[in-house]
């Protein structure tokens, strides 16, 4: 499992934050969890590898690339 200790500030439309939790309420997702899936979709997109940090040995974390 990945750590999850560092902060993203965004700052967005009240309208579409409202929105946005909404629908992601509807779907049984927190907005954390679809930003780290928006997050890792554009790395991969683009191109962009990184080694998630937590627990795991190497041979783990290499298995989840």
């Amino acid at each position: 499992m990945e750590l999850k200790t560092a902060r993203l500030t965004v700052l967005i439309d009240p309208a579409k934050k409202q929105a946005f939790e909404t629908l992601c309420a509807q779907q049984d997702v927190t907005p954390s969890q679809v930003v780290r899936r928006l997050i890792r979709d554009y790395l991969a997109h683009h191109g962009v590898s990184y080694v998630p940090s937590g627990g795991g040995t190497d041979e783990t974390k290499a298995r989840k690339r």
